[in-house]
Protein backbone atom coordinates (compact mmCIF):
# COMPACT_ATOMS: atom_id res chain seq x y z
CA UNK A 1 0.00 0.00 0.00
CA UNK A 2 1.34 3.66 -0.93
CA UNK A 3 1.72 6.21 2.10
CA UNK A 4 0.44 9.44 2.24
CA UNK A 5 3.56 10.94 1.22
CA UNK A 6 3.88 8.46 -1.97
CA UNK A 7 0.94 9.41 -2.87
CA UNK A 8 1.71 12.92 -2.85
CA UNK A 9 4.54 12.25 -4.90
CA UNK A 10 2.38 10.49 -7.21
CA UNK A 11 0.04 13.32 -7.81
CA UNK A 12 3.08 15.98 -8.48
CA UNK A 13 4.42 14.52 -11.31
CA UNK A 14 1.21 12.68 -12.60
CA UNK A 15 0.27 15.44 -15.37
CA UNK A 16 3.83 15.08 -16.94
CA UNK A 17 3.36 11.24 -16.94
CA UNK A 18 0.17 11.23 -18.20
CA UNK A 19 0.48 13.98 -20.98
CA UNK A 20 3.20 11.84 -22.77
CA UNK A 21 0.85 9.35 -23.52
CA UNK A 22 -0.43 9.74 -26.91
CA UNK A 23 -3.44 7.52 -27.54
CA UNK A 24 -6.86 7.85 -25.72
CA UNK A 25 -7.41 4.08 -25.19
CA UNK A 26 -3.53 3.28 -24.30
CA UNK A 27 -3.88 6.60 -21.46
CA UNK A 28 -7.44 4.83 -20.34
CA UNK A 29 -5.46 2.04 -19.32
CA UNK A 30 -2.71 3.46 -17.62
CA UNK A 31 -4.85 5.99 -15.75
CA UNK A 32 -6.94 3.01 -14.57
CA UNK A 33 -3.85 1.15 -13.44
CA UNK A 34 -3.04 4.38 -11.51
CA UNK A 35 -6.05 5.02 -9.89
CA UNK A 36 -6.08 1.05 -8.91
CA UNK A 37 -2.74 1.19 -7.15
CA UNK A 38 -3.26 4.81 -5.66
CA UNK A 39 -5.89 3.70 -3.40
CA UNK A 40 -5.13 0.16 -3.51
CA UNK A 41 -8.33 -1.17 -5.31
CA UNK A 42 -8.78 -4.86 -6.61
CA UNK A 43 -10.72 -3.49 -9.78
CA UNK A 44 -11.87 -0.66 -11.85
CA UNK A 45 -13.39 0.63 -14.64
CA UNK A 46 -13.44 3.67 -17.27
CA UNK A 47 -15.97 5.17 -19.06
CA UNK A 48 -15.95 8.14 -21.21
CA UNK A 49 -19.20 10.36 -21.44
CA UNK A 50 -20.77 10.71 -25.29
CA UNK A 51 -24.15 13.05 -24.61
CA UNK A 52 -26.04 11.48 -22.90
CA UNK A 53 -24.51 8.46 -22.17
CA UNK A 54 -21.56 6.89 -20.56
CA UNK A 55 -19.55 4.36 -22.70
CA UNK A 56 -17.83 1.75 -21.08
CA UNK A 57 -14.34 1.76 -22.32
CA UNK A 58 -11.94 -0.55 -19.91
CA UNK A 59 -12.19 -2.63 -17.08
CA UNK A 60 -9.41 -4.42 -14.69
CA UNK A 61 -9.86 -7.03 -11.83
CA UNK A 62 -6.93 -8.37 -10.25
CA UNK A 63 -8.80 -11.40 -8.69
CA UNK A 64 -10.62 -12.45 -12.26
CA UNK A 65 -6.75 -12.12 -14.12
CA UNK A 66 -5.29 -14.35 -11.67
CA UNK A 67 -8.07 -16.90 -12.82
CA UNK A 68 -6.69 -16.63 -16.61
CA UNK A 69 -3.51 -18.63 -18.11
CA UNK A 70 -0.11 -16.52 -17.79
CA UNK A 71 -0.22 -13.78 -20.83
CA UNK A 72 -3.94 -14.11 -20.82
CA UNK A 73 -5.77 -10.94 -20.53
CA UNK A 74 -9.63 -9.94 -19.96
CA UNK A 75 -11.69 -10.07 -22.57
CA UNK A 76 -13.08 -6.43 -23.63
CA UNK A 77 -16.47 -5.68 -22.67
CA UNK A 78 -18.72 -3.35 -24.54
CA UNK A 79 -21.85 -1.43 -23.21
CA UNK A 80 -23.32 1.95 -23.04
CA UNK A 81 -25.65 3.20 -20.07
CA UNK A 82 -27.42 6.15 -20.05
CA UNK A 83 -26.34 9.72 -17.92
CA UNK A 84 -29.09 9.47 -15.14
CA UNK A 85 -29.48 8.92 -11.46
CA UNK A 86 -30.11 4.72 -11.33
CA UNK A 87 -26.98 3.49 -11.74
CA UNK A 88 -23.56 4.51 -9.78
CA UNK A 89 -21.57 5.60 -12.80
CA UNK A 90 -24.60 7.67 -14.46
CA UNK A 91 -25.72 9.53 -11.04
CA UNK A 92 -22.20 10.38 -10.79
CA UNK A 93 -22.17 11.82 -14.70
CA UNK A 94 -25.19 13.54 -14.27
CA UNK A 95 -24.42 15.35 -10.92
CA UNK A 96 -20.85 15.69 -11.20
CA UNK A 97 -20.36 14.37 -7.73
CA UNK A 98 -18.36 11.89 -6.62
CA UNK A 99 -19.92 8.14 -4.93
CA UNK A 100 -18.16 6.54 -1.96
CA UNK A 101 -20.31 3.47 -1.18
CA UNK A 102 -19.22 1.41 1.65
CA UNK A 103 -20.89 -1.57 0.37
CA UNK A 104 -23.02 -1.35 -2.76
CA UNK A 105 -25.44 -4.67 -1.76
CA UNK A 106 -27.01 -1.91 0.90
CA UNK A 107 -27.47 1.00 -0.55
CA UNK A 108 -30.39 2.25 1.22
CA UNK A 109 -33.93 2.22 -0.50
CA UNK A 110 -34.49 5.83 -0.40
CA UNK A 111 -31.27 7.05 -2.56
CA UNK A 112 -32.09 6.91 -6.31
CA UNK A 113 -28.90 4.88 -7.67
CA UNK A 114 -28.74 1.16 -7.24
CA UNK A 115 -25.89 -1.15 -7.77
CA UNK A 116 -26.21 -3.45 -11.28
CA UNK A 117 -25.52 -7.11 -10.17
CA UNK A 118 -25.23 -8.45 -13.45
CA UNK A 119 -21.41 -8.07 -13.89
CA UNK A 120 -20.95 -10.20 -10.34
CA UNK A 121 -23.66 -12.87 -11.85
CA UNK A 122 -22.16 -13.65 -14.77
CA UNK A 123 -18.33 -13.48 -13.94
CA UNK A 124 -18.53 -14.70 -10.38
CA UNK A 125 -16.60 -11.93 -8.75
CA UNK A 126 -18.25 -9.88 -5.60
CA UNK A 127 -18.17 -6.10 -5.53
CA UNK A 128 -18.50 -4.58 -2.11
CA UNK A 129 -16.55 -1.00 -1.89
CA UNK A 130 -16.86 1.26 -4.45
CA UNK A 131 -15.79 4.71 -5.48
CA UNK A 132 -17.14 6.61 -8.01
CA UNK A 133 -15.38 9.91 -9.35
CA UNK A 134 -16.24 12.09 -12.04
CA UNK A 135 -13.74 12.93 -15.00
CA UNK A 136 -14.11 16.49 -15.12
CA UNK A 137 -12.70 19.14 -17.28
CA UNK A 138 -12.89 23.09 -17.25
CA UNK A 139 -15.11 24.57 -16.93
CA UNK A 140 -16.56 21.75 -14.72
CA UNK A 141 -17.88 19.64 -18.11
CA UNK A 142 -18.12 15.63 -16.92
CA UNK A 143 -16.31 13.82 -19.45
CA UNK A 144 -16.13 10.56 -18.25
CA UNK A 145 -16.35 8.37 -14.98
CA UNK A 146 -13.52 6.67 -12.64
CA UNK A 147 -15.03 3.79 -10.63
CA UNK A 148 -12.44 1.75 -8.19
CA UNK A 149 -13.91 -1.16 -6.79
CA UNK A 150 -12.87 -3.18 -3.08
CA UNK A 151 -10.13 -1.07 -1.69
CA UNK A 152 -7.94 -3.92 0.25
CA UNK A 153 -6.15 -2.88 3.78
CA UNK A 154 -2.48 -4.14 4.41
CA UNK A 155 -3.81 -8.11 5.21
CA UNK A 156 -5.86 -7.83 1.84
CA UNK A 157 -9.40 -7.86 3.34
CA UNK A 158 -11.80 -6.10 1.56
CA UNK A 159 -12.45 -2.11 2.99
CA UNK A 160 -14.59 0.97 2.60
CA UNK A 161 -12.37 3.67 0.93
CA UNK A 162 -11.20 6.20 3.27
CA UNK A 163 -12.09 9.82 3.16
CA UNK A 164 -8.93 10.56 2.64
CA UNK A 165 -8.48 8.85 -0.33
CA UNK A 166 -11.76 10.24 -1.80
CA UNK A 167 -10.05 13.73 -1.63
CA UNK A 168 -7.11 12.20 -3.08
CA UNK A 169 -8.96 10.82 -5.75
CA UNK A 170 -10.87 13.86 -6.80
CA UNK A 171 -6.67 15.80 -7.47
CA UNK A 172 -5.92 12.83 -9.16
CA UNK A 173 -9.39 12.36 -11.47
CA UNK A 174 -8.83 16.48 -12.19
CA UNK A 175 -5.45 15.72 -13.51
CA UNK A 176 -6.27 12.41 -15.49
CA UNK A 177 -9.25 14.50 -16.95
CA UNK A 178 -6.91 16.89 -18.85
CA UNK A 179 -4.89 14.56 -19.82
CA UNK A 180 -7.90 12.44 -21.29
CA UNK A 181 -9.33 15.21 -22.79
CA UNK A 182 -5.85 16.41 -24.92
CA UNK A 183 -5.71 12.58 -26.20
CA UNK A 184 -9.57 12.96 -27.06
CA UNK A 185 -8.36 15.77 -29.14
CA UNK A 186 -5.95 13.68 -30.82
CA UNK A 187 -7.90 10.75 -31.42
CA UNK A 188 -10.46 13.37 -33.36
CA UNK A 189 -8.03 14.72 -35.17
CA UNK A 190 -6.87 11.28 -36.71
CA UNK A 191 -10.51 10.26 -36.90
CA UNK A 192 -11.06 13.44 -39.24
CA UNK A 193 -7.83 12.35 -41.36
CA UNK A 194 -9.54 9.05 -41.57
CA UNK A 195 -12.92 10.44 -42.25
CA UNK A 196 -10.95 12.37 -45.43
CA UNK A 197 -9.61 9.15 -46.67
CA UNK A 198 -12.82 7.69 -46.16
CA UNK A 199 -14.14 10.37 -48.88
CA UNK A 200 -12.02 8.44 -51.32
CA UNK A 201 -12.21 5.33 -50.30
CA UNK A 202 -15.27 4.18 -48.87
CA UNK A 203 -14.39 1.11 -46.92
CA UNK A 204 -11.80 3.11 -44.93
CA UNK A 205 -13.96 3.41 -41.79
CA UNK A 206 -13.65 4.72 -38.39
CA UNK A 207 -14.32 1.07 -37.39
CA UNK A 208 -11.89 -0.95 -39.70
CA UNK A 209 -8.84 2.03 -38.57
CA UNK A 210 -9.93 1.16 -35.29
CA UNK A 211 -9.89 -2.50 -35.02
CA UNK A 212 -6.54 -2.48 -37.25
CA UNK A 213 -5.12 -0.26 -34.52
CA UNK A 214 -6.27 -2.67 -31.52
CA UNK A 215 -5.50 -6.07 -33.16
CA UNK A 216 -1.86 -4.34 -33.44
CA UNK A 217 -1.80 -3.19 -30.26
CA UNK A 218 -2.55 -7.12 -29.07
CA UNK A 219 0.11 -8.28 -31.08
CA UNK A 220 2.86 -6.27 -30.40
CA UNK A 221 2.23 -6.30 -26.70
CA UNK A 222 2.42 -10.03 -26.23
CA UNK A 223 4.90 -10.13 -28.69
CA UNK A 224 7.20 -7.72 -26.86
CA UNK A 225 5.66 -10.21 -23.41
CA UNK A 226 7.71 -13.26 -25.27
CA UNK A 227 10.83 -11.04 -25.80
CA UNK A 228 10.82 -9.76 -22.51
CA UNK A 229 10.96 -6.35 -23.43
CA UNK A 230 11.01 -4.00 -20.29
CA UNK A 231 7.35 -2.68 -19.39
CA UNK A 232 7.80 1.20 -19.90
CA UNK A 233 9.20 0.09 -23.46
CA UNK A 234 6.05 -2.35 -24.32
CA UNK A 235 4.84 0.71 -23.06
CA UNK A 236 6.22 3.39 -25.20
CA UNK A 237 5.34 1.35 -28.54
CA UNK A 238 1.79 0.35 -27.71
CA UNK A 239 1.17 3.63 -27.23
CA UNK A 240 2.94 5.06 -30.90
CA UNK A 241 1.61 2.29 -32.78
CA UNK A 242 -2.06 2.54 -32.34
CA UNK A 243 -1.86 5.49 -33.83
CA UNK A 244 0.63 4.81 -36.65
CA UNK A 245 -1.67 1.78 -37.36
CA UNK A 246 -4.85 4.06 -37.91
CA UNK A 247 -3.30 5.73 -40.19
CA UNK A 248 -1.95 2.82 -42.53
CA UNK A 249 -4.10 3.65 -45.21
CA UNK A 250 -4.15 7.51 -45.63
CA UNK A 251 -2.07 7.68 -48.59
CA UNK A 252 -4.92 6.64 -50.47
CA UNK A 253 -6.22 10.59 -50.49
CA UNK A 254 -3.59 10.43 -53.12
CA UNK A 255 -4.77 8.18 -55.54
CA UNK A 256 -7.35 9.13 -58.08
CA UNK A 257 -11.14 8.26 -57.36
CA UNK A 258 -11.33 6.76 -60.82
CA UNK A 259 -9.64 4.03 -59.44
CA UNK A 260 -10.38 3.97 -55.54
CA UNK A 261 -13.73 4.12 -56.45
CA UNK A 262 -13.75 1.51 -59.90
CA UNK A 263 -16.81 -0.71 -59.58
CA UNK A 264 -14.45 -3.71 -61.81
CA UNK A 265 -11.13 -5.74 -61.50
CA UNK A 266 -8.26 -3.14 -62.10
CA UNK A 267 -5.61 -2.85 -64.86
CA UNK A 268 -2.18 -3.81 -64.30
CA UNK A 269 -1.43 -0.03 -65.16
CA UNK A 270 -4.14 0.87 -62.40
CA UNK A 271 -2.68 -1.48 -60.08
CA UNK A 272 0.50 -0.14 -59.98
CA UNK A 273 -0.96 3.17 -59.27
CA UNK A 274 -3.01 1.75 -56.60
CA UNK A 275 0.13 0.62 -54.79
CA UNK A 276 1.96 4.41 -54.76
CA UNK A 277 -0.73 4.95 -51.43
CA UNK A 278 2.08 3.58 -49.54
CA UNK A 279 4.66 6.30 -51.00
CA UNK A 280 2.13 8.81 -50.61
CA UNK A 281 1.14 7.72 -47.04
CA UNK A 282 5.17 7.31 -45.89
CA UNK A 283 5.70 10.92 -47.54
CA UNK A 284 3.21 12.79 -45.54
CA UNK A 285 5.14 12.23 -42.51
CA UNK A 286 8.46 12.75 -43.88
CA UNK A 287 9.72 15.38 -41.64
CA UNK A 288 9.78 12.40 -38.43
CA UNK A 289 10.48 14.98 -35.90
CA UNK A 290 8.89 12.67 -33.30
CA UNK A 291 8.68 8.72 -32.47
CA UNK A 292 5.10 8.98 -33.82
CA UNK A 293 5.84 10.39 -37.75
CA UNK A 294 8.74 7.74 -37.71
CA UNK A 295 6.73 4.87 -36.94
CA UNK A 296 3.61 6.12 -39.02
CA UNK A 297 5.65 6.74 -42.02
CA UNK A 298 6.83 3.03 -41.05
CA UNK A 299 3.53 1.71 -41.11
CA UNK A 300 2.59 3.27 -44.35
CA UNK A 301 5.17 2.50 -46.45
CA UNK A 302 5.50 -1.10 -45.16
CA UNK A 303 2.27 -2.56 -44.09
CA UNK A 304 1.71 -4.35 -47.84
CA UNK A 305 5.22 -5.84 -47.69
CA UNK A 306 5.65 -9.48 -47.24
CA UNK A 307 7.55 -11.86 -45.55
CA UNK A 308 8.93 -13.65 -48.50
CA UNK A 309 9.66 -10.64 -50.45
CA UNK A 310 6.42 -10.83 -52.75
CA UNK A 311 4.71 -7.50 -51.71
CA UNK A 312 5.33 -4.19 -51.99
CA UNK A 313 6.71 -1.17 -52.87
CA UNK A 314 10.42 -2.39 -51.53
CA UNK A 315 13.21 -0.44 -51.01
CA UNK A 316 12.17 3.00 -52.83
CA UNK A 317 13.08 6.66 -51.75
CA UNK A 318 9.86 8.33 -50.24
CA UNK A 319 10.53 11.67 -51.13
CA UNK A 320 11.28 10.77 -55.01
CA UNK A 321 9.41 7.25 -55.62
CA UNK A 322 12.36 6.07 -56.87
CA UNK A 323 13.08 2.77 -56.75
CA UNK A 324 11.92 -0.96 -58.21
CA UNK A 325 8.31 -0.45 -58.20
CA UNK A 326 7.99 -2.43 -61.42
CA UNK A 327 5.51 -5.31 -62.12
CA UNK A 328 7.30 -8.43 -60.44
CA UNK A 329 10.13 -6.50 -58.87
CA UNK A 330 11.63 -8.02 -55.43
CA UNK A 331 10.11 -6.24 -51.90
CA UNK A 332 11.36 -6.22 -48.82
CA UNK A 333 11.83 -9.98 -47.03
CA UNK A 334 11.78 -11.36 -43.66
CA UNK A 335 13.09 -8.61 -40.74
CA UNK A 336 13.71 -6.21 -43.40
CA UNK A 337 10.74 -5.32 -43.31
CA UNK A 338 9.83 -2.97 -40.18
CA UNK A 339 8.73 -4.88 -36.85
CA UNK A 340 5.20 -2.44 -36.69
CA UNK A 341 4.65 -2.90 -40.62
CA UNK A 342 4.73 -6.59 -40.48
CA UNK A 343 2.31 -6.31 -37.58
CA UNK A 344 -0.02 -4.21 -39.11
CA UNK A 345 -0.11 -6.33 -42.53
CA UNK A 346 -1.44 -9.21 -40.08
CA UNK A 347 -4.08 -6.95 -38.33
CA UNK A 348 -5.27 -5.09 -41.78
CA UNK A 349 -5.09 -8.65 -43.83
CA UNK A 350 -7.63 -10.28 -40.94
CA UNK A 351 -9.47 -7.43 -40.64
CA UNK A 352 -10.17 -7.05 -44.86
CA UNK A 353 -11.08 -10.79 -45.03
CA UNK A 354 -13.46 -10.89 -41.88
CA UNK A 355 -15.36 -7.47 -43.11
CA UNK A 356 -18.06 -6.77 -45.43
CA UNK A 357 -17.30 -4.93 -49.02
CA UNK A 358 -18.89 -3.42 -51.42
CA UNK A 359 -17.29 -6.43 -53.65
CA UNK A 360 -17.51 -9.30 -51.03
CA UNK A 361 -19.68 -10.91 -48.16
CA UNK A 362 -17.24 -11.12 -44.94
CA UNK A 363 -15.63 -14.96 -45.06
CA UNK A 364 -16.45 -17.45 -42.26
CA UNK A 365 -13.85 -17.09 -39.20
CA UNK A 366 -12.89 -20.73 -39.84
CA UNK A 367 -12.08 -19.78 -43.38
CA UNK A 368 -10.20 -16.36 -42.34
CA UNK A 369 -8.17 -18.41 -39.51
CA UNK A 370 -6.95 -20.86 -42.62
CA UNK A 371 -6.13 -18.20 -44.86
CA UNK A 372 -3.91 -16.44 -42.30
CA UNK A 373 -2.25 -19.88 -41.11
CA UNK A 374 -1.24 -20.60 -44.94
CA UNK A 375 0.36 -17.29 -44.69
CA UNK A 376 2.54 -17.94 -42.06
CA UNK A 377 6.09 -18.15 -43.75
CA UNK A 378 4.84 -16.73 -46.78
CA UNK A 379 2.82 -13.71 -46.78
CA UNK A 380 2.88 -13.25 -42.54
CA UNK A 381 5.96 -13.27 -39.93
CA UNK A 382 5.53 -16.95 -38.58
CA UNK A 383 6.70 -15.69 -34.83
CA UNK A 384 4.08 -12.60 -35.11
CA UNK A 385 1.35 -15.34 -36.73
CA UNK A 386 2.22 -17.80 -33.83
CA UNK A 387 1.46 -14.61 -31.18
CA UNK A 388 -1.78 -13.30 -33.34
CA UNK A 389 -3.17 -16.88 -32.95
CA UNK A 390 -2.17 -17.01 -29.30
CA UNK A 391 -4.20 -13.66 -28.20
CA UNK A 392 -7.44 -14.58 -30.77
CA UNK A 393 -10.13 -13.86 -27.58
CA UNK A 394 -8.89 -10.76 -27.38
CA UNK A 395 -8.61 -10.10 -31.34
CA UNK A 396 -12.67 -11.57 -31.14
CA UNK A 397 -13.51 -9.23 -28.41
CA UNK A 398 -12.02 -6.15 -30.46
CA UNK A 399 -14.04 -7.02 -33.30
CA UNK A 400 -17.21 -6.77 -31.01
CA UNK A 401 -15.90 -3.70 -29.76
CA UNK A 402 -15.89 -2.14 -32.79
CA UNK A 403 -18.83 -3.61 -35.07
CA UNK A 404 -18.89 -2.41 -39.15
CA UNK A 405 -21.28 -0.42 -40.45
CA UNK A 406 -23.87 -1.63 -43.36
CA UNK A 407 -22.61 -0.86 -46.46
CA UNK A 408 -25.13 0.30 -48.99
CA UNK A 409 -25.73 -1.94 -52.14
CA UNK A 410 -24.26 0.13 -54.77
CA UNK A 411 -21.19 1.66 -52.82
CA UNK A 412 -18.30 0.98 -54.25
CA UNK A 413 -14.81 0.69 -53.18
CA UNK A 414 -11.12 -0.90 -53.48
Amino acid sequence: MLTEKQKLKILTGLGIELNRVRDLDILMERILTEARLFVNADAGSIYIRDGGHLHFSYTQNATLQKRLPAGAKLPYSTFVIPVNGESLAGHCAATGESLNVADVYRIGPSLPYRFAKRFDETSGYHTKSALVIPLKTIPAEVIGVLQVINARDAAGRIIPFAKKDERMMLHFASVAAVALQQARLTRDIILRMIRMAELRDPEETGAHVNRVAAYSVEIYERWASNRGLAANEIENGRDILRLAAMLHDVGKVGVSDLILKKPGRLTTEEYERMKEHVIVGARLFSDRTSEFDRAAAEVALNHHERWDGTGYPGPVDVLTGAGPRNPGASGKKGTEIPLFGRIVAIADVFDALSSRRSYKAPLEEQEVLETMKKGSGTHFDPELIDVFFACLDSIRAIRMRYPEREIEPGVTGT
